[in-house]
């Protein structure tokens, strides 16, 4: 016997992503069963990046607006973020070099794969892959900004690291996957 059975399924929206609801049935260590009802969105998976240059002590970031931040108390919506994009049936490396030179201007070849996770895993089954790469002026190919046809308006932003640090705790960095590459690569002593 399962000890969790999806019963139902049922698309509630087809928009920009998909939001389904699942009706399933869980046992519980004390062999009870329960069913539950829960909406999940599918939006797919991504990938995130900060470049990184340890001669200047600098990182690249980028600034957008965010609706959802909007609506939930960011009073301008802007997020100062990592680049990053959904894979749209690619690797997740393939992914973060086309986001990079899309959003930034900087073409990358090597970016170093960190870690994965969950990044909302009570309502969204979206994985984030986690990558840093290195950077110079000479990688700088275009002016950036993201894809206008895809209603992208990205400011690029070159930080200080130890500046882009410290603006998680003055809360001006608020994006999770921002500040889980900025924790690694204080973790990791990687500008050291």
């Amino acid at each position: 016997m399962k000890k969790i059975e999806i019963l139902e399924k049922k698309v509630l929206s087809k928009e920009w992503a998909t939001l389904n609801e699942y009706v399933y049935s869980f046992e519980r260590k004390d062999g009870t069963k329960q069913i539950h009802n829960r909406e999940v969105y599918d939006k797919g998976d991504g990938s995130a990046i900060i470049l990184y240059n340890k001669q200047t002590n600098k990182i690249i970031l980028t600034r957008q607006f965010r609706i959802p931040t909007y609506v939930n108390g960011n009073n301008d919506g802007y997020m100062i973020e990592a680049c990053a994009g959904l894979l749209d049936g690619l690797t997740p490396e393939e992914c973060v070099v086309k986001e990079t030179q899309e959003e930034t201007g900087y073409k990358i070849e090597t970016p170093k794969r960190l870690f994965h996770s969950y990044m909302v895993a009570g309502a969204v089954t979206e994985i984030i892959y986690f990558f840093v790469a290195p950077y110079d002026e000479s990688m700088k190919v275009a002016k950036g900004g993201g894809l206008e046809d895809e209603g992208e308006e990205i400011e690029v932003l070159e930080y200080d690291f130890d500046e882009a640090y410290n603006m998680i705790f003055t809360g001006e960095i608020i994006d999770a996957k921002t500040i889980m590459l900025l924790q690694h690569m204080k973790i990791e002593k990687i500008m050291d």
